[in-house]
């Protein structure tokens, strides 16, 4: 809103009785006010690709925020549910998924490291023996719980049609609801509708369930439930637009 200031009268002209007092001219029109320059629209946060090969410190640091980010969430409490333990192992656990889509691709990260992203192509073919091999090195007598989550896990993944599948994703506590995740996420939907792909992923927490259902996922089918009282999987899919 804007204030307009008030004029000042005139100041009066001398005059005698027989001589009229002239009115004052009217005062002369304010300026019409210069437009506002136009607003940018906002702009989504800049994600990028990492290589193929990521470099050794890449890797810690990635894996050290993942791991952070799911300490807490039921499904690491449940495949590991020491606490102490948990944090050790985290990091080395999410440096294998990091490994498996660095391998093609399918690692997204802002360029300050605070938020990460992985994903697989549609046409990812692992090598399921190796990975494994891995996740048994770094999980220790915890592999058997994974092995489980696995199972599940391929036993409910579409075989088709053609998608990208999103793993996992986290974002520094200081940098949680920034719209960072989103807009890493929008950048590889954006990529899945111009190749004309879907989009699979799993949520393991109603926050993540929520950022899906903002992309435009719907839930497909029904969750993948953990034995013994465990936590369940959401499985979530996003035709391309």
């Amino acid at each position: 809103m804007c204030l307009r200031a008030r004029p000042h009268p005139y100041p009066e002209a001398p005059s005698s009785p027989a001589t009229p007092r002239p009115s004052p001219p009217p005062p002369a029109p304010a300026p019409a006010p210069a437009p506002a320059p136009p607003t940018a629209p906002p702009t989504a946060p800049r994600a990028e690709s990492l290589p193929a090969s990521l470099p050794a410190a890449r890797i810690a640091h990635l894996g050290e925020l993942l791991a952070a980010a799911f300490q807490q969430d039921a499904l690491t409490r449940w495949m590991i549910p020491d606490d102490r333990r948990r944090a050790e192992l985290l990091p080395g656990f999410f440096r294998v998924f990091l490994d498996l889509s660095g391998a093609h691709d399918g690692v997204v990260t802002t360029p300050d490291g605070d938020a990460v992203m992985l994903h697989l192509p549609p046409d990812a073919r692992p090598d399921e023996a190796a990975l494994e091999a891995a996740l048994d090195a770094a999980l220790g007598p915890y592999a058997p719980a994974m092995r489980t989550i696995a199972a599940l896990q391929a036993a409910r993944h579409p075989a088709g049609p053609p998608h990208y599948t999103v793993s996992f994703g986290a974002v520094r506590a200081g940098r949680r609801q920034s719209g960072v995740m989103s807009g890493l996420l929008a950048g590889l939907l954006d990529r899945a509708d111009r190749e004309g792909v879907a989009t699979y992923s799993e949520a393991s927490s109603p926050g993540g369930e929520a950022a899906l259902l903002r992309a435009g996922f719907a839930r497909l089918g029904p969750d993948i439930v953990l034995p013994d009282d465990g936590p369940a999987l959401r499985p979530m899919w996003r035709d391309p637009r």
